[in-house]
């Protein structure tokens, strides 16, 4: 049953709370995180960036080409810090490149 509240909230307290009553915040995170990948990332890794998944704690990303992906490897925890920066939260603890 919806909560009543009798004064008025801010919108943002709301959709909170929405979110809250209706577990709908791993959705959210997995949305955030392919955002946070996308601005980073930038134009030149989107275009060869096909799929962006967020499975537990494990981020995996699909790219077109094995060059991008085998120097990508090389910086692996980097990106994971760079995201969860982003994210203002420890959500991605693992990243997988295929």
């Amino acid at each position: 049953m919806a909560k009543r509240y009798s004064e008025h909230i801010s919108l943002s307290e709301a959709l909170r709370a929405f979110i809250d009553e209706n577990r709908l915040q791993p959705g959210m995170d997995k949305i955030d995180v392919r955002d946070a990948w996308k601005q980073l990332m930038g134009s030149g890794i989107n275009n060869y960036t096909s799929d962006i998944q967020l499975k537990g704690d494990t981020l995996y990303v699909n790219l077109t080409s094995s060059v991008l992906r085998e120097e990508l490897s090389y910086g692996r925890e980097k990106i994971v810090k760079m995201i969860n920066d982003e994210l203002g939260k420890e959500l991605v603890k693992k990243l997988v490149l295929r």
